[in-house]
């Protein structure tokens, strides 16, 4: 009996394929189609409309990097809004900075959290219980431009911009968010694989630059993310936050007291050095 094959739907001539050892859970819910399967490299792997959201192995790199940047940059966050993120992956490393004191997220669809802290427990780690979590079961698009809550750091962690995740790379979107910051806010977003979703990047520096004074992206190796470099943008009305030198983040993450298994202040201040084929597409001067 053959070993059943799962091949991601992401692009078209291009992807990457898993063996499934088991599959622990397939749903298709009223907004996507969920899966949860194990593979014997990347451990248990999750799955939405075809397309690779997490895994347990290297899911830490992602959530690491989306996190403890824009935190750190900050410097005094207190107020965080998540935006998806219903593996609980960026609530549990938002959560290991003691020093916030509220943290609200806004997931469209409670059966992703609900399937992850069944099949994917490490993820979340207890955040979910975390007194200082306020889990919003609604439409994050919907969310920044209602709320009458503001925020420190706002963290898009949604699906690529397809689908329900569509809206969350608008301009609209993006407009709710500055709307939620408070002065000196930062909001950063996944915004795909660099290389393969260079349109994604221009769109979103597009956008960006209506609306900051400062924006620009930063990256990290993601191995599940395939085809080079994650980009996640950035978006602040202060400069200075991006521009902090490698002795004053190592402070702040030494004072904060967490334990990383990728992010480190070195890394955080290089992953800002972006490579030029993804600066000439920021800056429109080539077109994919």
């Amino acid at each position: 009996m053959s070993e059943r094959q799962w091949t991601e739907t992401l692009y078209t001539g291009y992807g990457q394929s898993f063996s499934v050892d088991s599959v622990l859970f397939e749903h298709k819910t009223d907004h996507q189609h969920l899966m949860i399967f194990e593979n014997q490299v990347f451990g248990r792997v999750m799955a939405l409309d075809g397309v690779v959201q997490t895994t347990e192995r290297d899911e830490f790199i992602y959530h690491e990097m989306l996190t403890h940047v824009p935190i750190i940059a900050h410097g005094a966050v207190k107020r965080v809004l998540i935006i998806g993120g219903g593996d609980g992956g960026i609530l549990r490393e938002v959560c290991r900075h003691a020093s916030i004191e509220h943290i609200t997220q806004v997931e469209i669809d409670q059966s992703v959290i609900d399937m992850a802290i069944k099949y994917l427990p490490s993820h979340s780690a207890g955040a979910y219980n975390d007194i200082r979590a306020n889990i919003v079961i609604s439409d994050g698009f919907d969310f920044v431009q209602t709320t009458d809550q503001t925020f420190d750091v706002i963290i898009s962690d949604s699906t690529d911009p397809h689908g329900p995740g569509e809206v969350l790379f608008t301009k609209d979107f993006y407009a709710g968010c500055q709307r939620c910051l408070n002065p000196g806010g930062i909001l950063v977003t996944q915004n795909g694989v660099a290389f393969m979703q260079t349109d994604e990047v221009r769109n979103t520096a597009q956008r960006f630059s209506r609306l900051f004074k400062d924006s620009h992206f930063y990256s990290a190796a993601v191995p599940t993310y395939v085809g080079g470099i994650m980009a996640f943008a950035w978006a602040s009305d202060t400069p200075a936050h991006r521009q902090l030198d490698v002795a004053t983040v190592r402070q702040r993450w030494q004072a904060a007291g967490i334990k990383s298994r990728y992010y480190t202040p070195d890394i955080h201040v290089a992953s800002f050095a972006l490579p030029e084929y993804l600066m000439q597409a920021i800056s429109g001067t080539i077109h994919s």
